[in-house]
């Protein structure tokens, strides 16, 4: 389990590449007094050890403890700074702002035309590459130096500027519109989930077409398209509508595809973008889609010139396999995909600082529902006590739900039955706190309370009259995404035909590609 309460600048020093430990130390030498630096010796001190120890750090007498909190601080900018001269990280966006820097240094020494001529250069770059707030910026300091009538600059430049600055202003007011939009909606969705009724959905729509800006989509540049996307996207998420998610994940990543240099730029959006595009084709099951939308993401991510850094490699891992584990439950290849769950678990060990507890629990029912799939139980209830033992958990109670739902049936397939009475009632205490349960895990809840009395003879009429009741779920637009999480109709059809549930979902699969 992730521990949240790690020091910030240990985390930082730990995740620093040999390379950029290298620089810093160059970059600390740089003038002699500093080779000996309390500082310094505090990096070297944090490099070595392997979890953070006070303790540790002022028995080493390299600084007092009044004085500790201040080196600290010293050293985590140092470090920032460091990186910030790092090639690796001089990005479109750094260079520009650098070059905004310059300029204001030049402005104040009295180098008026020499600002200027930095700025232009400046703007025109930010400009091409969408940096629309940084072109903002640029334009300010334009107008603050032309307004002093030091340079005697040609006629009409003050208009100019106005008109810019007054254009860059309304795309910067869209964009950020939209951006606030996209974000409110995802907050919903963390906080309360998905719509499950008529009235709820009306709110979610009236809230929606309430915040979205007026705009007139072909004077929408990258930058505000991309938001306008995204907020549809989750507007659709919320209400369930997997075409419209599809649709609109498809705009949001042919975008990119149709302004390249913005994939370089922008490399963590258009990760997301791809993942988001193949949960709705996941969901919709479009799985020749799926594969060759997957197909692609990897391709583009192994090719050289793709943006390489911490944060989008963990991205990277977190995607690719999150949709490699969904094609083998689209495929029903459970056992084919059991390797991976290794390679998942270094995966975890690797990026554990930069992903998130949460998907690091959606991970472990994702390899759960891979093992039940494969018909192996114990694993599947190893991995789901994982999630269920997590008091940490603050988000997506849907997901601590079906975990409890899967390990009930977990334990039913394994002839735990003793365990299974503890089960039903630890995940009654945790359900009654729950109230929004879906008419799906109320009538599984109800069905497996009562197996225990069922004689053996009755229970596959039994299995039948449940699949009856959910069957008609599978297409109510508030139910079926509790099939989504845990396919409980190919289980109760393995039971009543008696064959593995494996072998149902890959009938189901032949039938989907015909």
């Amino acid at each position: 389990m992730i521990n949240t309460q790690k020091d910030n600048l240990f985390v930082l020093v730990k995740s620093l590449s040999k390379s950029e430990k290298r620089q810093f130390k160059l970059y600390v030498g740089r003038l002699g007094v500093n080779t000996d630096s309390k500082f310094l010796a505090l990096f070297n001190l944090l490099d070595k050890l392997s979890t953070y120890n006070e303790t540790e750090i002022l028995k080493s007498n390299i600084v007092k403890k009044a004085q500790l909190s201040n080196l600290k601080a010293h050293l985590y900018k140092q470090i920032l700074i460091s990186l910030r001269l790092n090639p690796s990280h001089q990005n479109i966006r750094i260079q520009i702002r650098e070059q905004l820097d310059f300029a204001t240094i030049l402005y104040h020494k009295g180098l008026y035309k020499q600002s200027l001529k930095i700025l232009d250069k400046a703007k025109s770059v930010a400009i091409d590459h969408e940096e629309k707030n940084i072109a903002y910026e640029i334009v300010e300091l334009e107008k603050l130096i032309e307004s002093q009538y030091i340079t005697r600059s040609i006629s009409g430049r003050a208009d100019e500027l106005t008109i810019q600055a007054k254009q860059l202003s309304m795309e910067n007011v869209v964009a950020s519109k939209l951006s606030n939009l996209s974000l409110q909606l995802y907050g919903i969705l963390l906080k309360t989930g998905y719509v499950k009724n008529d009235e709820e959905y009306k709110i979610i729509t009236n809230y929606f077409n309430d915040k979205l800006p007026k705009f007139s989509i072909e004077n929408l540049g990258f930058r505000e398209k991309l938001w306008l996307y995204k907020s549809y996207l989750w507007y659709s998420f919320l209400v369930q509508d997997f075409l419209s998610s599809y649709k609109y994940a498809k705009k949001w990543v042919d975008l990119f595809y149709e302004n390249k240099a913005m994939i370089n730029l922008n490399p963590v959006f258009f990760l997301k973008g791809n993942h988001y595009l193949l949960e709705a084709l996941f969901f919709a099951k479009h799985y020749t889609k799926f594969k060759q939308t997957l197909h692609r993401l990897e391709t583009i991510i192994h090719m050289q010139d793709f943006p390489k850094d911490d944060n989008i490699e963990a991205l990277s891992f977190l995607y690719i396999y999150n949709n490699k584990l969904n094609l083998h439950f689209l495929e029903g290849t459970f056992a084919e995909g059991i390797p991976l769950v290794d390679e998942i678990s270094e995966g975890i060990k690797i990026y554990k600082n930069r992903i998130d507890e949460h998907h690091i629990m959606l991970f472990y029912y994702k390899i759960a529902s891979l093992y039940f799939g494969a018909g192996d139980h114990k694993k599947c209830i190893e991995f789901l006590e994982r999630i269920i033992g997590n008091r940490s958990l603050k988000m997506r109670e849907d997901l601590m739900c079906f975990s409890r739902i899967l390990s009930l049936i977990a334990h039913y397939e394994s002839g735990l039955d003793y365990h299974l009475d503890i089960q039903l009632k630890s995940t009654y205490k945790f359900l009654i706190k729950m109230d929004d349960l879906h008419e799906v895990q109320k009538d599984m809840i109800h069905f497996l309370k009562g197996l225990g009395d069922i004689y053996p003879h009755e229970i596959k009429k039994e299995f039948i009259k449940l699949y009856e009741k959910l069957k008609v779920y599978e297409d109510d637009p508030y139910e079926r995404r509790s099939f989504l999480y845990l396919d409980i109709l190919s289980w109760l059809e393995s039971k009543i035909q008696n064959k593995p549930v494996a072998e149902i979902i890959q009938e189901k699969f032949k039938m989907l590609k015909h």
